[in-house]
C-alpha cells in the first residue's frame, strides 16, 4: 500500500504549504483550531487538513513531524478528519518553555475528548502512527520512528468504509509556526488482532 501524495486533498487551505515529494510543510496561521463542545464549550473547526481517501479496512499510517512552535496551543500531527463533528488527531501541542502536552483528541458526534501526557518542552519532532482495523483505531508515538508506545485505542462511531486520513498544523492562539512532515507511509496493519478474552455474545 502507498501513500499517494498526489491523491491529498484539502478540507481548508493553509496560510501557506509546500509540497515536495514526500515532504509537506505547512505554516499555520493564527486562531486556528479543532475542537467540539466538551469542557470548554466551544467549538472550533477551521484548522488545515490534508488527506487521502481509502476505503482499505486494516492499515497503518506513519509519519515524522518537526515544528517549530513557540506559543501556547501550537500543534501538528496526525489526524482522521470525517466531518466536523466526527475525528480524531494526535499531537504536541506547546504550553510553554519547560513543558509541551503530547496528546489525543477523539470526536464523536460533536464532543471532544483531549488525553495528554506532559514532555520536555525542547522536544521538536515526533513520529506518529495510526492503525485501523475497521472502526476501531490505535494511535502510537515515537522519538525515533522505530519504538513506538501505545497513545490510546478508541472508536469512531462513524469509522466504518470510506476513510479520510493525512496530516494538519494549526495555531489556536495568536501565533504562526512552521510544521514539516516526512517519511509518510500506509503499510499493512500493525496492530495485531486481538488474542485475548473472546467478545460478548451476540444477544
Amino acid at each position: 500500500m502507498n501513500f499517494d501524495a498526489a491523491r491529498l486533498q484539502w478540507t481548508r487551505q493553509p496560510s501557506a504549504c509546500s509540497i515536495t515529494g514526500g515532504r509537506i510543510e505547512i505554516l499555520t496561521a493564527p486562531h486556528t483550531d479543532l475542537w467540539q463542545r466538551t469542557y470548554y464549550h466551544f467549538r472550533n473547526d477551521n484548522a488545515p487538513v490534508l488527506q487521502m481517501e481509502t476505503d482499505e479496512p486494516y492499515f497503518s499510517f506513519t509519519v515524522k513531524t518537526e515544528f517549530e512552535s513557540r506559543c501556547r496551543f501550537d500543534q501538528c500531527g496526525v489526524v482522521l478528519y470525517l466531518d466536523s463533528d466526527n475525528w480524531l488527531k494526535a499531537s504536541i501541542e506547546y504550553e510553554n518553555d519547560r513543558i509541551q502536552h503530547l496528546g489525543s483528541v477523539v470526536t464523536n458526534h460533536g464532543y471532544s475528548d483531549w488525553a495528554t501526557t506532559e514532555i520536555d518542552g525542547s522536544v521538536r519532532t515526533m513520529w506518529y502512527r495510526l492503525s485501523r482495523r475497521e472502526d476501531d483505531y490505535r494511535i502510537e508515538c515515537s522519538p525515533d520512528g522505530q519504538h513506538y508506545s501505545q497513545m490510546r485505542v478508541c472508536h469512531l462511531w462513524e469509522g466504518k468504509g470510506p476513510i479520510r486520513f493525512g496530516v494538519y498544523a494549526c495555531s489556536p492562539e495568536e501565533s504562526s509556526f512552521r510544521a514539516v512532515f516526512t517519511h509518510m507511509e500506509m503499510t499493512e496493519c500493525q496492530w495485531p488482532a486481538h488474542d485475548g478474552q473472546p467478545p460478548d455474545p451476540k444477544v
